[in-house]
């Protein structure tokens, strides 16, 4: 791999975007780089399932021609990749499973994926993922498992294992993943990125395979907050193909991000979020507060309940949109996700409805916690990635099934839609990177954005290239 090539890896979406739009490079240049990296770095991580290099070279051809015209593209020549739950054009939609590899190719790109077309960036593949999103794991009975850049014997997360992993490689500086209780939040913590999952109904979900419908969200994985918030910015507006989008007002983020932090008030979650942890997760959560001057401690009343009522909701929710496939096709299934599914069908609906009633009073009092305060630092995972394969591990002398457990922290966040930035942490002498969450208020993205900014300007958040020895 040439020193040039190399050095393209390490360029950040708003560092190419700025190159191409200055003629300082061509799009062309940087997205034969990332075909290249694709093709080399690839078979050492299992990121992608497909690829779309034929697309890619067009974009960038049309991309250089936009420029030479003088247009303004935002994301102008920029690589990027999409979990294989958003439509691509020409690509079948698999969700990561066998049953949907018999499906017709989709005939029009997910809303998300036109939007970043539109502003000049480039796509060159979908990326590996749980089978239905329905995994915290990084591993697919199919497709094998997606190994961790930084340490390849171990766990990238999930369910967005793949768009994490092409990310942290450095194959694209960002790809977009989907986040029902966790998705984005885990692999960016395991993986050593920033991840936003925006407020539920921010952005458009059309054209997407779905899981939870009542908890599902789509956003970027990125090597940078800056890059997160240009990405995010790009992908705002209003689509009425998505029912379940709210009319709500854009926000600008980007022209915001080095408005400090002074005056925003931050308190750490405390309760639920101070216990069943190893102290990785609890030294980078008390690491970001120390940076933020954060000494306040919040604790959040029932938040184990919240966890144990998404997890009803989204047992119940998710086995429903596959129980016709199960009783017809048992044995096509990743048999992990397969018999959660099969126990989903069987929650009694008193349960669900308990679930949701609880969900409202859950909401409400959050909303009025952030009366009091701006953002809420949280740990994302109980740990660092575990090594590849583990199916249990022990927190507090209790041991638990691995994929359905490693997402304790996120899912009450996602429960009730909050808004939630992933920074990643390296703490001295750790080798694997673990991921802290910033929580703001329902619709307050940009609050997040500008901690995530000014924690990473202050190098306590980063995101390094992982070194796969190329």
């Amino acid at each position: 791999m040439s020193a040039e090539q190399n050095a393209l890896r390490s360029w950040t979406a708003t560092q190419i975007a700025d190159g191409v739009s200055s003629g300082n490079i061509k799009a062309l240049e940087v997205t034969h780089a990332a075909l290249k990296d694709l093709e080399v770095l690839n078979p050492k991580i299992n990121a992608f399932t497909q690829t779309t290099p034929e697309r890619a070279l067009a974009e960038a051809r049309n991309v250089d021609d936009a420029i030479q015209s003088g247009a303004h593209l935002p994301l102008a020549g920029v690589p990027y990749a999409v979990k294989n739950l958003y439509g691509i054009r020409g690509i079948t939609t698999r969700a990561g499973a066998k049953v949907t590899q018999e499906n017709a190719p989709e005939s029009n790109d997910a809303t998300l994926v036109n939007k970043l077309h539109s502003a000049g960036a480039v796509l060159v593949g979908a990326t590996h993922m749980g089978e239905y999103a329905y995994d915290f794991t990084g591993e697919n009975a199919h497709d094998g498992n997606c190994l961790n850049p930084h340490n390849t014997a171990h766990m990238t997360g999930g369910s967005s294992s793949g768009s994490a992993a092409a990310t942290a490689s450095g194959i694209v500086p960002f790809a977009m993943g989907s986040d029902t209780n966790g998705s984005i939040r885990v692999p960016a913590s395991f993986c050593g990125l920033f991840g936003l999952k925006p407020t539920y109904g921010r952005l458009s979900r059309a054209g997407t395979y779905p899981f939870v419908g009542s908890f599902d969200h789509l956003g970027p994985l990125t090597r940078s907050a800056e890059d997160l918030a240009l990405i995010f910015d790009v992908l705002q507006g209003l689509d009425r193909a998505d029912p379940a989008q709210t009319d709500h007002p854009e926000i600008e983020t980007h022209q915001r991000l080095n408005e400090g932090v002074d005056q925003l008030r931050v308190a750490v979650a405390g309760g639920y979020f101070r216990e069943n942890l190893l102290p990785a997760a609890l030294d980078a959560v008390d690491l970001v507060a120390k940076a933020l001057g954060a000494s306040h401690e919040i604790d959040i009343p029932e938040a184990a309940r919240a966890r144990a009522a998404a997890y009803v909701i989204t047992a119940a929710e998710g086995s429903t949109l596959h129980l016709k496939r199960i009783r017809e096709r048992p044995q096509d299934f990743d048999p992990e996700t397969r018999d959660r599914f099969i126990a989903g069908t069987m929650v009694p609906a008193i349960w669900v409805q308990q679930a949701q009633r609880f969900r409202s009073w859950f909401r409400d009092m959050m909303h009025g916690l952030f009366d009091k305060v701006d953002i809420l630092i949280a740990p994302a995972t109980p740990f660092q990635a575990l090594p590849s394969g583990t199916k249990t591990f022990t927190l507090n002398g209790e041991t638990v099934p691995a994929r359905p457990n490693i997402g304790i922290f996120t899912q009450p966040i996602s429960f009730i839609g909050l808004p939630a930035v992933t920074v990643p942490i390296w703490l001295d002498g750790e080798d694997l990177p673990i991921g802290v969450q910033l929580i703001a208020p329902a619709w307050r993205e940009d609050l997040a954005l500008r901690v995530a900014h000014h924690l990473e300007k202050a190098g306590t958040a980063r995101a390094p290239i992982a070194n796969l020895g190329v």
